[in-house]
């Protein structure tokens, strides 16, 4: 992984140091409350519905064990035992002091971790896949070219006060996207030209929230070496050009929207032209210096049939279960990815503990070369693990408590944290995800249903991407009482068919959200055909048939 030279330890040191003079004005009272506001926003400081909340950058997911022990002892030290992934692989604090928080930036700058542009209207975290460089069907590393978006957008002058907070992600996958990628505000996807050099198509104006929109491609393909200056001509048009009067209208997708991604597309097209040989414009040199970053570990050649893994399948029922879940295949012989699933009932999704924690920082160094990854998903991937150990790590999974084999089942539900903290949302999202855990807590059920992405928000923000989830939830206020609207049809797993749900009808209350769950659940039950997914089958027997089920009243 990235490791921090002189220069990028000196601009932490130096903000860390900048923002601990800014807290002292402000309690000293020389800063106003809106003088405030946008310094804190910039250093990942929220004020929530109970305390602040900070949220530290963890630049495309990748965590080294050190840090993930940094972080359990801020849990310990500053918060109430525990931190919290998001969907964009960061990780928040809800339970900071407000005067701690210069502190708090002080110890994440000694493992080379921040919260730098974590908040605030600029270029935000770069987020890509959480198996990137260990499995099969990439055209690339992403790596490598998220650490250079990281680099250039960071501090960016021109970009510091875009007209609202701009996302984007990195896909090389062919297979499969698992970071939502056509849902941000540009999205790259790595795909070699017919003379095999590496390139981009470049997607933009995606975008959740209260108008959801897939992103449109503006650009089939564009040279690597051009990744940066295209960047900067698509966000100096939407600088120059998004709305700064309607912060419902201020994202780039109802810019790309209203023009119409042609016209969008022309546009970028001639800003570029007068920046396309700029200074920005990557050498062969620097991607390679880059690269030179993300070499792979020290594998071991193994056979990829090992013996006592095989036996053990045999062996538990219980590992073999955990294993068809939980374990993707490396593309190193005798290699394995597992994660680690922080989905439980009792536990808010995404909620970890600092003793968790610290047990997954034991378990990434012990067996996965002192590396983890966080995912869209709010879950913790080991990216480098033999197959002979994985029975160890099941093991001390189980004892931990995150070796649940529900990955991509209907209880690894996202959910953003809702009205139990979030001074934004309409409802809660925690209590509702935690009565859909319990009821279904069957995992032969589970299993049998197969793969089913729930998604879950407190309001039309969309920080649990209810929009792109097989089955949406997203709560919404009626006259002060929590109601919850429930979609049907999105999806994000699929390189060319993202899809944003339709709404299934008038909203529920809480107490009725988990019937109207098991209804949806048993339609499709008798409606698939063989194997089918869930999301085939709603795409093949319609809304109709679950709507008038839903809303049928009893005789």
């Amino acid at each position: 992984m990235y490791v921090y030279d002189n220069y990028d330890h000196a601009i932490i040191e130096d903000r860390v140091k900048q923002f601990r003079d800014q807290t002292n004005r402000y309690f000293d009272g020389k800063l106003s409350e809106d003088e405030y506001l946008p310094l804190r926003l910039q250093n990942g400081l929220y004020v929530q519905r109970m305390a602040p909340m900070l949220r530290v950058a963890v630049p495309y997911g990748m965590l080294a064990s050190n840090q993930i022990r940094k972080l359990a002892e801020i849990a310990r030290k500053f918060d109430k035992g525990y931190a919290h992934f998001s969907t964009r692989q960061n990780v928040q604090f809800n339970w900071p002091e407000l005067a701690d928080v210069p502190d708090i930036l002080e110890e994440l700058s000694k493992v080379e971790m921040h919260a730098v542009q974590t908040s605030g209207n600029c270029i935000r975290n770069t987020t890509t896949d959480q198996f990137a460089g260990v499995c099969h069907g990439e055209v690339e590393d992403p790596r490598p070219y998220c650490e250079i978006i990281r680099q250039w957008s960071t501090f960016h002058p021109e970009f510091a006060f875009l007209p609202r907070k701009f996302k984007i992600a990195v896909n090389a996958n062919t297979l499969a996207d698992r970071s939502a990628t056509d849902v941000h505000d540009i999205s790259l996807h790595l795909v070699k030209n017919d003379a095999g050099e590496t390139g981009f198509r470049v997607v933009a104006g995606g975008g959740l929230g209260r108008t959801p929109i897939i992103g449109s491609t503006i650009r089939e393909y564009l040279p690597a070496e051009d990744m940066l200056t295209y960047l900067d001509a698509i966000i100096r048009v939407y600088n120059q050009k998004g709305n700064r009067l309607n912060k419902y209208k201020a994202r780039i997708k109802i810019l790309v929207k209203a023009l119409t991604p042609e016209v969008f597309a022309e546009l970028v097209e001639e800003e570029w032209s007068h920046i396309k040989d700029s200074e920005s414009k990557l050498t062969p040199e620097l991607i390679e210096k880059m690269k030179s970053y993300f070499t792979e570990p020290a594998y071991e050649t193994l056979e990829d049939n090992c013996a006592s893994y095989e036996a053990k399948l045999a062996e538990s029922k219980g590992f073999s279960s955990w294993v068809s879940r939980n374990v993707e295949q490396h593309k190193k012989p005798g290699y394995a990815i597992a994660t680690l699933a922080i989905k439980r009932a009792g536990h808010a999704p995404g909620d970890v503990t600092d003793v968790q924690l610290d047990k997954i920082a034991d378990l990434a160094d012990k067996y996965s070369f002192g590396e983890t990854r966080t995912t869209h998903e709010q879950n913790i991937v080991l990216a480098d693990v033999k197959k002979s150990d994985l029975f160890a790590i099941w093991e001390a999974a189980k004892e931990a408590g995150f070796a649940t084999p529900n990955l991509g089942l209907l209880t690894d539900m996202i959910c953003c944290p809702g009205g139990d903290y979030c001074a934004l949302a309409n409802a809660k999202s925690i209590p509702v995800a935690d009565e859909i855990m319990r009821r279904f807590d069957d995992l032969d059920y589970l299993h049998d249903l197969g793969e089913i992405d729930l998604n879950i928000s407190g309001c039309m923000n969309a920080c649990g991407h209810h929009h792109v989830g097989n089955i949406g939830i997203l709560g919404v206020d009626k006259k002060g009482e929590e109601f919850y609207q429930i979609s049907l049809g999105g999806d994000s797993g699929k390189i060319t068919d993202t899809a944003i749900g339709k709404i299934l009808g008038p909203s529920f209350n809480r107490d009725e959200v988990v019937d109207v769950l098991d209804k949806i659940l048993n339609i499709y039950v008798e409606q698939r055909q063989q194997d089918e997914l869930f999301i085939d089958t709603f795409k093949r027997v319609g809304m109709s048939t679950f709507k008038e089920r839903v809303y049928a009243k009893a005789n």
